[in-house]
């Protein structure tokens, strides 16, 4: 029996951050982990999507004309190159982490956890024996998992993020059966690389928690700059897969592929923890109810990250993971509202903060709008990224930012400023004082907030002077 004041379940990026704050505040805290450091977000999520993402983008600018003038001749790639490329940077990130937990002192457990009591829990492991841990507290950050549902076929053709991730080629052709933010990030990367790409979504539009305008202006660009097809609104009416490929029907239509991606969904990882055993309750998804802190019906054990069916987001995760550790141990923070953007890698990128437009009037707010175009930005247009815009929701009586959007080049490092407007209270008119650097992406936000007021000097008035 190991004794501890803290015991993290899953190292990935709200289990690990939570064990290193803990150690930080002078606890004795064990991780526990089952499979790798980084977690999902790690190993088969963030990190290597955004590096396969980041060749395909660069491969799809050079082998494009451009209004620059450079030509590089005939332009390849070799996507075994850029597996091996993309193993490489999470070995190096995986290996910080470990650097990091035993420079604070963090003792990392190997195996599969379950609770033996609510202050217990036994580790498992196929290589040494069963392992005891008592600790003072015990926080969840087991995450969550791809979703196969049960009416597609077992076949090496159909396939998950994680799988796709691990192929060491593309294929020539793929359905892609989600169009939600894996589904169009992926569909975007392969697609850029040459592959024929169909997203087929039973929702009315693809990544549907966009409003309207942004939506718009990536589909666009998805459909005629990428080639993607896209369905939507009709279901998948059957399925089957071969040695050969993959056969769909929607709504009438066949549709043969190479390869079916899955991405329709993630499940959380609760099933082996026996929460039974520690008083922990799960809803009738599996999820696990927490309050603003993290804690669960049992005062003494946490949950964060993916498993509590919040954001599903590796930042959101992280940040729960800390003020979990900062709850358990009596370092108690103000409770109150926190923005957590959500970043889309597809092309272009999308940024998000606050509520949507459309969320605002779902709500029933009164609310004012200002977008500014990069047709008219002159960093985007000297870079050759005309295509996008930002946008501004403020309160229509308080002028205060409730939210922001962003669609094209270098939106999902914009969106961070219109986060720290709206988590600090700030009103349009507050943004639109503030002198941005020129010429810059950023100063969009400024002009966006000008035009809230109608008064953008870069956008011509509604009404022309002497009409």
């Amino acid at each position: 029996m190991e004794k501890h004041d803290i015991v993290v379940i899953g190292a990935g990026p709200g289990g690990y951050p939570a064990a290193i704050r803990a150690a930080q505040l002078g606890a004795s805290v064990a991780l526990v982990e089952k499979e790798t450091l980084g977690g999902t977000c790690l190993n088969w999520g963030c990190i290597p999507t955004k590096t396969l993402i980041s060749a395909s983008s660069l491969y799809n600018v050079m082998s494009h004309p451009n209004p620059f003038g450079i030509s590089a001749g005939k332009v390849a790639f070799d996507y075994g190159i850029m597996i091996r490329n993309k193993e490489q940077v999470v070995e190096k990130l995986r290996s910080g982490i470990a650097l990091l937990l035993k420079a604070n002192g963090v003792t990392l457990v190997e195996g599969t956890a379950s609770f033996a009591g609510r202050n217990r829990v036994v580790v498992h492991s196929s290589e040494k024996d069963d392992l005891s841990l008592e600790s003072g507290h015990t926080i969840i950050a087991t995450g969550s998992i791809a979703d196969l549902p049960d009416f597609l076929p077992k076949n090496p053709r159909v396939v998950e993020s994680r799988a796709f991730l691990d192929l060491d080629q593309l294929p020539k052709s793929m359905v892609v059966l989600g169009g939600g933010i894996i589904g169009c990030e992926l569909a975007c990367m392969a697609a850029q690389l040459g592959v024929k790409v169909t997203i087929v979504e039973l929702m009315e539009d693809i990544l549907a928690m966009l409003d309207q305008d942004v939506r718009a202006v990536v589909r666009r660009q998805m459909e005629t700059d990428l080639g993607i097809s896209i369905l939507t609104g009709k279901p998948a009416e059957s399925v089957v897969a071969a040695k050969s490929g993959v056969k769909l029907v929607v709504a009438g239509q066949t549709i043969e592929a190479d390869l079916l991606l899955a991405a329709i969904g993630r499940r959380p990882l609760t099933q082996k923890l026996a929460l039974d055993k520690a008083g922990v309750s799960t809803n009738p998804k599996g999820f696990i109810p927490v309050d603003t802190w993290g804690q669960t019906r049992a005062a003494t054990i946490y949950a964060v990250g993916d498993v509590t069916g919040g954001p599903q987001l590796a930042h959101a995760a992280t940040a729960q993971g800390i003020a979990a550790a900062e709850h358990a141990l009596g370092h108690r923070q103000p409770a109150g509202p926190r923005i957590i953007p959500s970043c889309i890698f597809t092309a272009p990128e999308i940024g998000l903060a606050g509520l949507s437009e459309q969320e605002a009037k779902q709500q029933k707010r009164s609310i004012v709008t200002g977008k500014f175009s990069f047709l008219a930005l002159g960093r985007a247009l000297a870079a050759g990224e005309p295509a996008g815009f930002v946008k501004w929701i403020a309160d229509a009586d308080t002028d205060q930012l409730l939210g922001a959007q962003a669609v094209g080049a270098h939106a999902t490092e914009l969106i961070t400023e219109a986060t720290l407007a709206i988590q600090s209270e700030l009103t349009a008119r507050d943004i639109a004082r503030t002198i941005h650097a020129h010429p810059t992406m950023s100063e969009a936000w400024m002009e966006a907030a000008h035009n809230l007021h109608g008064e953008c000097i870069h956008v011509p008035p509604k009404k022309m002077k002497g009409n």
